[in-house]
């Protein structure tokens, strides 16, 4: 996959995309749930299916992602990020996108993650709209 140029990251913390998600992206070690939900809406936003489907969890991962073509994803803000067991936590978050010329969408989620030998893993997730 080739990644495209990108300066500010987009999963909205204001640092350079180098700084911040793109080590995650190379590393795959995200040290918090939150860093890993941020790190993979970064990679949808570059299309990045080897990124999501390496931290996703094997007993949730489909076996592929479908990409929207004409999908622009607007932004992502963290409502909150809560540990809830030892190597257990949740990410409540709001992702926009907008498909093609259609409506902006709002998707408000909470994510679902687990820590396995040092590494965080998105297991699956509840939305809200």
């Amino acid at each position: 996959m080739k990644t495209p140029s990108v300066t500010l990251c987009p999963c909205g913390t204001g640092k350079a995309f180098d700084a911040c998600c793109a080590r995650w992206h190379v590393n795959l070690q995200a040290p918090t749930a939150e860093a890993l939900m941020r790190s993979r809406y970064s990679a949808y936003v570059l299309k990045n299916e080897t990124y999501l489907l390496a931290t996703w969890h094997v007993t949730t991962r489909p076996p592929s992602l479908g990409f929207e073509a004409h999908t622009k994803w607007l932004g992502l803000v963290v409502n909150s990020a809560t540990e809830t067991g030892a190597d257990k936590a949740e990410v409540d978050f709001v992702a926009r996108y907008r498909v093609g010329g259609n409506p902006a969408v709002r998707l408000h989620e909470r994510s679902r993650f687990v820590r396995e030998d040092g590494h965080w893993f998105y297991v699956d997730a509840a939305a809200f709209d």
